[in-house]
């Protein structure tokens, strides 16, 4: 292969990469409770943007341009997966989400947030509706101030400057006070947790959700190759005759899966999140197993637990039986089909037996009988919070 098919190969490869980008932004609010605006706006950037890496103290000014309250002004480093023009709408929508109403007149005026991006990696901007480097950012004190504390040496795309030196040469000689308050930043998914291991019943959406994850937070994803196996449709013709072998299988492929899959470190992913966890193994087993196959069982999946490494989360998502066989039935597995109410209930009980007795392992029980979390963006973001705070 010559080096110009290499270079084209790499960004071909390159383009189907999520690649991260540094964006700063700079938020101001100037009506109600100013310190909760920032606090709100920053929650939201965090959902909706991608992490909030670092956050400036807030810095009080008088309003610019008009008399009314004084602002208070803060700046943000983000890191984002979406493309200017892109997080410039989302920007918007969540002002309007916060209650601000823009008004088509001339000039300034109040807000309860306002939220401008100043810069986006090295990128020069210049479209219809967006400019960056923000146009005024190096005339205003009330961004270069914040701005500087946090971006200091970041070179100014256009002036070739450190961020520190527009500040110095800035001629606004506006008052400027620094708060004590600062907002609290949001801790995201991949700084709390290195392994996320999402687990249910059949049918719960457990894969449906890792998959979400995945493609959201730009995680590792490992799913179980159930779909491989070639016991599984024997076990629900004759159960008796194939759950050793089945269970003995299921629990080679997933020691080996995990152990690979989490031993090896992917530079260009956050964090892993799986389907399962081996454990599950150990709950089915005890289900399908007679009692000597499960004493032979048991000591060969002692050997192999104690080498797989642990999740930092354990979620569990709770599906009650009647939701379980409506959702088996419309993804239509034939071998699934004939599974009973009393089946999963057996493997509901395993695993809340198996939560109970857990001292060591970092568990999120997660009712989703009556969300849609695949169809319904508020269900989903529901959840993900409760992760964000397990």
């Amino acid at each position: 292969m010559i080096i110009g098919d290499f270079f084209m190969l790499f960004c071909f490869f390159v383009s189907l990469m999520k690649i991260q980008r540094i964006t700063y932004l700079s938020l101001g609010t100037n009506q109600g409770n100013k310190l909760e605006n920032l606090q709100n706006a920053i929650d939201l950037i965090a959902d909706k943007v991608g992490a909030v890496l670092s956050i400036s103290s807030i810095y009080k000014t008088a309003s610019w341009g008009f008399d009314s309250n004084d602002f208070y002004n803060i700046c943000i480093k983000v890191t984002t997966y979406h493309p200017p023009e892109k997080l410039m709408q989302i920007l918007l929508n969540i002002e309007s989400e916060l209650g601000r109403k823009r008004k088509n007149v001339a000039g300034y005026a109040d807000r309860n947030i306002d939220i401008d991006i100043l810069l986006f990696d090295d990128e020069i901007i210049f479209s219809k509706t967006l400019i960056v480097p923000h146009s005024k950012m190096l005339a205003r004190k009330f961004v270069m101030v914040p701005l500087a504390e946090i971006a200091g040496s970041v070179i100014h795309p256009i002036e070739k400057q450190k961020i520190a030196i527009c500040l110095q040469n800035c001629n606004d000689d506006s008052d400027i006070t620094l708060l004590n308050e600062k907002p609290k930043r949001p801790i995201p998914i991949s700084e709390k947790y290195n392994y996320i291991a999402i687990e249910g019943n059949i049918g719960a959406g457990k894969t449906s959700l890792s998959k979400m994850m995945s493609d959201e937070f730009n995680a590792k994803i490992v799913l179980e190759r159930f779909a491989d196996n070639p016991f599984l449709p024997k076990f629900y013709e004759d159960k008796e005759r194939f759950a050793f072998p089945l269970e003995m299988s299921f629990l080679a492929d997933r020691y080996q899966q995990l152990s690979d899959d989490l031993a090896q470190l992917d530079l260009f992913k956050n964090f892993v999140v799986s389907d399962y966890y081996i454990f599950k193994s150990l709950i089915f087993a005890q289900i399908t197993l007679q009692k000597d196959e499960y004493l032979l069982y048991r000591k060969m999946f002692d050997l192999m637990y104690k080498e797989i490494t642990k999740p930092d989360l354990y979620v569990y998502l709770y599906q009650n039986t009647t939701r379980l066989l409506e959702n088996i039935k419309k993804r239509g597995r034939d071998y699934e089909q004939n599974i009973e109410a009393s089946y999963l209930q057996k493997i509901h009980d395993g695993y809340k037996s198996f939560i109970s007795t857990q001292q060591n392992l970092n568990t999120l029980v997660i009712d989703v009988s009556e969300l849609d979390f695949v169809n319904n963006p508020d269900d989903y973001t529901n959840i993900i919070n409760q992760i964000k705070n397990g």
